[in-house]
């Protein structure tokens, strides 16, 4: 079995010393950089705007992997591309026309992502998986990390891993919340091939980044980089 990407939470990351964070999990192996930004109306809590990603961007040369857990969505897609983002996820409950969304994203030059919350079916992709890059499930509804995974989204990856094989075409399958070595395994078992890992990634400082990341690709953290 491939080991998949990991994409480490900057949400778990010390705020303090943020860029210098990017950098270590850089080094330590993580294959792309995923910036959480929620804006305390689509789910609760507040976190970061386009200026902490530019801000960010020289630290490191990896995917930006960017959620956006915000809405109205779409005046800020811009913004957030000019800043460095490679990949922006919305909800498609963030706008009114998410195809459209979608089309904006493209327009812009970036991969497009659509993220399923937990009670959001599989379905709504169907007239949306010829647009997009990627697919994120969410494993715990969003808005704040160190959840527990909700066991019920193994279902909905493999429901999601089957319509992208249909498809024939190059679409990530990311997974979200509450992954650890143990759920990292089971999502990938149900067809998932990018992680999103926030306490798992960033847990016992920089001295430990590369063992964690190795973790939860099943590796040792040699192979892991």
């Amino acid at each position: 079995m491939t080991p998949p990407l990991i994409s480490p939470s900057i949400l778990s990351a010390d705020f303090a010393r943020l860029g210098e964070e990017v950098r270590a999990i850089d080094e330590a192996g993580a294959d792309w950089i995923h910036v959480d930004v929620m804006d305390g109306h689509f789910v609760p809590n507040l976190t970061i705007g386009p200026m902490v990603v530019k801000a960010l961007r020289p630290h490191s040369n990896k995917p930006f992997d960017v959620h956006l857990m915000i809405s109205p969505v779409d005046a800020y897609l811009e913004a957030f591309a000019e800043a460095g983002a490679d990949i922006l996820t919305v909800h498609p409950e963030a706008g009114p026309h998410v195809h459209r969304t979608v089309q904006a994203i493209k327009g812009l030059g970036k991969k497009a992502g659509i993220s399923l919350n937990p009670a959001t079916p599989a379905k709504m992709l169907d007239y949306l998986i010829d647009e997009i890059d990627l697919v994120l499930v969410m494993s715990v509804n969003p808005g704040f990390g160190g959840q527990s995974f909700i066991a019920s989204q193994l279902k909905k990856i493999e429901a999601v891993r089957k319509m992208i094989d249909k498809s024939g075409r190059d679409i990530r399958l990311e997974v979200d919340g509450g992954v650890t070595p143990e759920t990292a395994r089971q999502s990938v078992e149900a067809g998932a091939d990018v992680l999103v890992a926030g306490s798992a990634s960033f847990t016992g400082g920089p001295a430990r980044y590369a063992a964690n990341i190795a973790a939860l690709k099943g590796t040792t953290p040699e192979e892991g980089q």
